[in-house]
């Protein structure tokens, strides 16, 4: 019998779709994705994950940009 125990693998699954998001809500539909990817990294957070307070602020970062952006460039546009 074996004395090793196993553990279950902590992933950066969350974490990771958390930063495509974010990065991905800069460009297009912050509103939409930006959300999505801060409750991802919620998720990574509640599980431990190494990557989680990167994935947090880049979905910070990403909707809050991505804003001011889209504001920008839609004074510009029609205004």
């Amino acid at each position: 019998m074996s004395d090793f125990q196993t553990t279950p693998q902590s992933g950066n699954t969350f974490s990771i779709i958390a930063i495509v998001l974010g990065a991905i809500g800069f460009l297009l539909l912050p509103v939409v994705l930006g959300p999505a990817a801060i409750i991802l990294a919620v998720i990574a957070k509640n599980k431990k994950e190494k990557l989680a307070n990167v994935a947090l602020t880049v979905g910070i970062l990403g909707t809050v940009i991505g804003m001011i952006v889209g504001a920008i460039v839609g004074a510009t546009l029609f205004g």
